[in-house]
């Protein structure tokens, strides 16, 4: 067997714990350190053996990890620690905003390039998995439209951007898709959708004793790109209740692309692509770590600077060769 493709992970929450638990099935990989900004020994890992350390040793151990898959949140972390991390090692991350994404990206180039790194960013399932979806949809059916509904389920970076307000102990944000919009777009009218006609959304939030209610719903309903746009409805409950009722992280979606073929586009075609979730972060995860085995193939090439997931080829994610993916999945 070759050598093994040796594995940081920068940030260990949800996400973090998800990426370990991922590379635990990927025998061509191994976990070679996890960095934290909390005190390292409240951090325990799911492999006893291993220890997780500050973010400040990351620096003393390049040239022994290949690849540094970044578990940060979109809102504050990546847009700091992305670069950070871009120039001293390959990377993996989902930053998840889309409407900075090009913003985010340019930054990232920047960092990665220069250091003859190789940046694979926004990589999850949306962004992600659905974007390639969408492309793929659009260059095959040139007239139509595309449509993303998500949810029912729980949006790890807005439950995040939740939690960075003042007065937030913890919270979880479900995304709702209206049910009216997805019936018509299945029926094929191809209707004209703003952002809240497609979704609503649920904040469940857990205040600080104290805190101003007020405030806090202000401030989560007028916070933009997550919340100014949509139907939003607020409820505070306590800690018990949220683990009682919310610790599941659920979530899930589809990508509809309703188009039209045919001299006169006389017939209607209907793509769609879906995800059903017990475990948003365990599959977030999953997709981050094989992307990771495709930044070190792509670095082995000489590649440098930021891609995103339109840019890596699918036979990259895989551990098999081609010839093994032609006679199996061909």
């Amino acid at each position: 067997m070759t050598d093994r493709i040796k594995v940081g992970i920068a940030g260990y929450g949800n996400l973090g714990r998800g990426v370990e638990c991922a590379l635990s099935r990927c025998p061509d990989m191994e976990l070679t350190g996890v960095f934290t900004r909390r005190p390292p020994d409240t951090v325990p890992l799911l492999d006893k053996s291993k220890k997780a350390m500050p973010v400040a040793e990351a620096e003393n151990m390049r040239g022994q990890i290949d690849v540094m898959i970044l578990c940060g949140g979109s809102a504050v972390d990546l847009p700091e620690q992305g670069p950070y991390f871009a120039s001293r090692f390959h990377t993996v991350d989902s930053f998840d905003t889309h409407a900075k994404i090009p913003e985010y990206f340019d930054s990232m180039n920047q960092a990665a390039g220069k250091a003859g790194h190789i940046s694979i960013l926004s990589v999850g399932w949306d962004p992600g998995l659905f974007s390639i979806n969408r492309m793929m949809a659009e260059a095959i059916l040139p007239e139509g439209r595309n449509y993303t509904f998500w949810g029912r389920g729980i949006s790890q970076g807005h439950s995040d951007a939740i939690r960075r307000i003042k007065g937030v102990r913890d919270a979880r944000q479900y995304t709702v898709p209206v049910d009216e919009a997805v019936r018509r777009v299945r029926s094929g009218e191809d209707p004209d959708l703003a952002a809240g006609d497609m979704h609503r959304r649920e904040c469940y939030v857990v205040a600080e004793e104290g805190a101003d209610r007020a405030r806090i719903e202000k401030e989560i309903r007028t916070m933009p790109y997550y919340f100014d746009e949509y139907e939003t409805k607020i409820t505070f409950l306590t800690e018990e209740e949220l683990r009682r009722d919310h610790s599941a992280m659920p979530h899930g979606g589809f990508v509809i692309r309703s188009g039209k073929t045919g001299r006169n586009s006389e017939h209607r075609q209907i793509m769609e692509y879906s995800l059903s979730l017990e475990s948003n972060p365990e599959f977030t995860s999953s997709i981050l770590v094989a992307y990771a085995r495709a930044a070190c193939r792509m670095s082995k090439e000489g590649q440098t600077g930021a891609r995103t997931v339109l840019d890596v080829p699918p036979a990259y994610l895989s551990p098999k060769t081609g010839a093994e993916l032609r006679k199996k999945l061909l």
